[in-house]
């Protein structure tokens, strides 16, 4: 399996009204094929089952090259594996070059699942995430919040789980004078998730920092809360 033959199969079944559609509703100059997510979900489970993971690596990082919008989902999809053996053959250095080429919500989100499986697997390397959340990118920035929501989800965190929701919460209060839309929602959706586990935690958050936030994503975060 190469990039080129991975891009001919999605290719033959994509459809141009919705690659239009697509280019219209994601607002960034790329080529879109036209390809529905689920069919892309169904050739990489194929790929995936056909390569080792050295050839999936390759695959991943033609792809990505490729530029295509369904290319670099799937490329992203390739990754987003709980248990990657061995996890140090690549797939976390080539989930990190790709953020600085981050520049729309759907290709970051989908890499952001595949950087959290990474993360979760090896959580040391939250210290090369941290390094994100002063960049110049606003995208990198905000691949700092999607990549650790994992931390928002335990219902029985361990000591260490805990400080690193404490660490990513310093993070986002970080984030808070910066009221891009994007870095605003990333606030508000690591806000939300950690409130259906660890709702004094957002409670304490937003006491403090509420009122510098735009009032959409203070309303977000909160939207979970019990009462």
């Amino acid at each position: 399996m190469t990039p080129k033959t991975a891009i001919t199969q999605l290719r033959a079944l994509g459809d141009p009204a919705q690659a239009a559609e697509m280019h219209r509703y994601h607002k960034v100059d790329r080529p879109y094929l036209g390809v529905a997510n689920p069919v892309i979900d169904e050739h990489v489970k194929t790929w995936r089952a056909e390569v080792d993971l050295d050839t999936r690596l390759a695959l991943a990082k033609g792809l990505w090259k490729g530029n295509t919008h369904e290319g670099r989902v799937a490329a992203a999809k390739l990754l987003a594996q709980a248990r990657i053996r061995p996890d140090d053959a690549g797939a976390w250095d080539l989930i990190v070059s790709w953020v600085p080429d981050f520049d729309a919500w759907a290709i970051a989100d989908h890499v952001g699942i595949a950087g959290q499986k990474r993360l979760v697997a090896d959580p040391s390397r939250l210290d090369i995430v941290e390094d994100w959340i002063t960049s110049d990118h606003m995208w990198t920035r905000r691949a700092a919040l999607v990549m650790t929501l994992p931390w928002t989800k335990q219902n029985n965190p361990k000591p260490d789980d805990l400080a690193i929701r404490d660490r990513v919460l310093g993070w986002a209060a970080s984030y808070v004078p910066d009221h891009d839309w994007f870095i605003q929602k990333a606030i508000a959706w690591w806000l939300r998730e950690l409130s259906k586990h660890d709702p004094a935690r957002v409670r304490d958050f937003l006491a403090t920092y509420e009122n510098a936030m735009k009032p959409f994503a203070a309303k977000e975060a909160a939207r979970k809360l019990p009462d």
